[in-house]
């Protein structure tokens, strides 16, 4: 399947499990191995709640999450391994996906919404800054928008009015691309074009460039 452009301006791209990969069921197991029981039940791609929001709309510290997970577990851990646990779902980022954004920034405005957290920003972009260069990635989108300093999240609609209201977007012309069904709910209701990656499904094959 393939997306035609000719009617899309602007396209709004999630970060991780589209252009960065992701296996949330690593940081399940981690969590477990740490002592963490239930932690599928306690995090999960379609259902967090909790502590776990908070520090995604950065309403608590790295410092207080790490509280909140040692409550959870029953041994004593680390700052360390409370943080490598919490990144293990972060992969790797292909180098073509790089390419093709750079392509695709010089036909389209390219923005970038995620529903991210001070450990894993701090994880990626020391990652990506050492794999393409200081700021390659980052420079390629018209804005960056990271719900933890922003105060929102998705997939609440007033993230994205926000998103559209700041850069006078026209909902009907602007797509957002997610690996999250759940998140594209609040992006309908935005009035926006969206689409639903699916597992192993490129960016590159899904939109079709001139």
């Amino acid at each position: 399947m393939k997306i035609e452009l000719s009617r899309i301006d602007a396209i709004i791209f999630d970060l991780g499990g589209v252009l960065l990969n992701m296996d949330y069921s690593l940081t399940i197991s981690a969590f477990e191995k740490l002592g963490l029981k239930n932690a599928v039940e306690v995090f999960s791609q379609k259902n967090q709640g909790g502590f776990f929001d908070d520090f995604e709309t950065g309403k608590i510290t790295a410092a207080q999450f790490r509280i909140e997970v040692r409550n959870l577990i029953s041994k004593s851990v680390t700052d360390a391994q409370i943080d490598e646990a919490w990144n293990s779902m972060l992969l790797d980022f292909p180098i073509n996906r790089l390419e093709f954004l750079m392509k695709l920034a010089k036909e389209r405005r390219i923005f970038l919404l995620s529903n991210t957290n001070e450990i894993h920003m701090g994880w990626f972009k020391k990652y990506v800054n050492q794999l393409f260069g200081n700021n390659v990635f980052f420079d390629l989108f018209e804005v960056t928008y990271l719900s933890n300093e922003m105060g929102m999240r998705k997939p609440d609609v007033e993230i994205f009015d926000f998103v559209i209201d700041q850069n006078k977007l026209n909902p009907e012309q602007t797509l957002f691309i997610d690996d999250s069904p759940q998140h594209l709910v609040g992006a309908k209701k935005a009035g926006l074009q969206t689409h639903w990656l699916v597992q192993n499904q490129e960016i590159a094959e899904l939109l079709q460039l001139n």
